[in-house]
C-alpha cells in the first residue's frame, strides 16, 4: 500500500477511542439528518439554508448542503471507522465555522447556546483526526 494510504488508514488508538469515534459520529448523523432530512425535529434542506442565509453564511442552500452532508456522511464514517481521519478534518472544520459564526458571542455555557458543546465535539474530532479510527475500525481492517 501508499504511504499516504498508510498514514491515512493507520492507528495507534484502543477501544477508548473507537467508543468516542462511535458516540461523537452518532451526535453528527443525527445532526446532518436535521439539515437534510428534516429528521428528528429538523428543519430539512430548505430550512436550514434559509436560516444559514439569515446569519450571513451564503449561499444558504450551498451552505446548508456542505454542512449536514458533512455531519450526516461523516457521522457514518466515524461510527463505521472507514476513512475516519478525513471525515474528523471535515467535522473539524464545520465545528469551527459554527462555533465562530453562531456560539462565539454567547460565551461557553450551552444555557446560552454558546460553545461548550461544539467544543467537545471538536476535541473528539480532533482526538480521532490525531490518533486514527482505534480498534473495532474499517480502517483498521483495510490496513492490516
Amino acid at each position: 500500500m501508499s504511504t499516504l494510504i498508510t498514514k491515512l488508514l493507520s492507528t495507534r488508538a484502543g477501544y477508548g477511542l473507537t467508543v468516542l469515534r462511535i458516540f461523537v459520529g452518532i451526535i453528527f448523523t443525527a445532526h446532518g439528518g436535521q439539515k437534510l432530512f428534516g429528521l428528528f425535529g429538523g428543519y430539512g434542506l430548505a430550512g436550514t439554508a434559509q436560516w444559514m442565509e439569515s446569519i450571513g453564511l451564503a449561499p444558504g442552500y450551498l451552505m446548508a448542503l456542505l454542512a449536514g452532508g458533512t455531519e450526516f456522511f461523516g457521522g457514518l464514517a466515524l461510527i463505521i471507522g472507514l476513512l475516519a481521519r478525513p471525515a474528523a478534518l471535515g467535522l473539524s472544520f464545520t465545528l469551527l465555522v459554527a462555533i465562530f459564526s453562531v456560539h462565539i458571542s454567547n460565551g461557553l455555557f450551552m444555557a446560552n447556546n454558546g460553545y461548550e458543546f461544539a467544543l467537545a465535539l471538536l476535541g473528539g474530532t480532533i482526538a480521532v483526526l490525531f490518533e486514527g479510527a482505534g480498534k473495532l475500525s474499517l480502517d483498521g481492517a483495510i490496513i492490516k
